[in-house]
């Protein structure tokens, strides 16, 4: 028997000034405490790598270190120089719950602006692929935001943020645009008539973790800023998600040192 959307299950019993009994900084303390980890902060500025790209290429051409600090259970956090500093990356951390759940622990670890780079799909074509998207907003098609924020049809990035940050992007000659996305739970559900209403909204692109991080980052008053680097047209002909130069790991570099290098010239933010 089909619900009535309004009464869907994901949407009752939600308190959303309550705290959670279950807290990351519990979690991690036991983690600690099992492995034998010695206490100690991770690096205020670090990245998730959905993919894992560029994970790898640090990690093959001998440019990345792990942390001895970082006690989440389920990835590992990879320390690398970025200009003049070290941040930290995890790789592969796909989907809405699961990048809000090493979100959460990596806020609780000491990270102060969190950067999420993600391979993302075509909606409204915006030039040739491959381009980046500097996500303002995403349309909440995932179960991770429902959690944290009221129902609403999108998730905004942190408003001080975009100026800033987009006016430094463009000063470089990185390919980028500037826009909504929507963040899907089912990558192989995204049919025609899920596609149209994403069209209609004014969606450039679709991927999987924005709408929970920036819906997290409302919630918690965090620093997160989303990227989309629209890459294929969902495979509907051959050669599709191409990233460009190895890999696009070197445009997403620049992208991320100019992100944290704008982020750093607010006052609150200076090291």
């Amino acid at each position: 028997m089909s619900l009535p959307a309004d009464s869907a299950p994901i949407l009752r019993a939600k308190d959303y000034a309550a705290q959670s009994v279950f807290q990351p900084e519990n979690l991690l303390r036991e983690a600690r405490r099992q492995r034998d980890l010695a206490p100690g902060d991770i690096p205020e500025v670090c990245l998730l790598d959905p993919d894992g790209d560029l994970v790898r290429m640090l990690r093959d051409t001998g440019r990345a270190t792990l942390s001895p600090h970082w006690a989440c259970y389920h990835t590992e956090l990879w320390l690398f120089d970025c200009g003049t500093e070290r941040i930290g990356v995890v790789g592969c951390v796909v989907g809405a719950s699961f990048a809000v759940l090493v979100a959460e622990q990596l806020f609780a670890s000491g990270c102060r602006l969190l950067v999420s780079v993600t391979s993302a799909g075509q909606i409204i074509e915006s030039g040739p692929t491959p381009y980046f998207v500097l996500i303002e907003r995403a349309l909440r098609d995932e179960g991770t935001s429902y959690h944290y924020l009221p129902p609403a049809e999108f998730a905004a990035a942190p408003a001080a943020l975009l100026a800033p940050i987009f006016a430094a992007l463009r000063a470089t000659d990185l390919p980028l645009r500037r826009g909504a996305t929507w963040t899907t739970d089912a990558p192989y559900r995204e049919t025609q008539t899920a596609i149209d209403a994403a069209q209609a909204h004014g969606v450039l692109a679709v991927e999987m973790e924005a709408a929970a991080l920036y819906a997290f980052a409302a919630a918690r008053g965090r620093d997160v800023l989303c990227f989309a680097h629209v890459t294929n047209q969902m495979a509907q002909a051959e050669g599709d998600f191409e990233k460009g130069e190895a890999n696009g790991t070197r445009d997403m570099l620049r992208l991320v040192a100019a992100t944290m290098a704008a982020w750093r010239l607010c006052p609150e933010n200076a090291v």
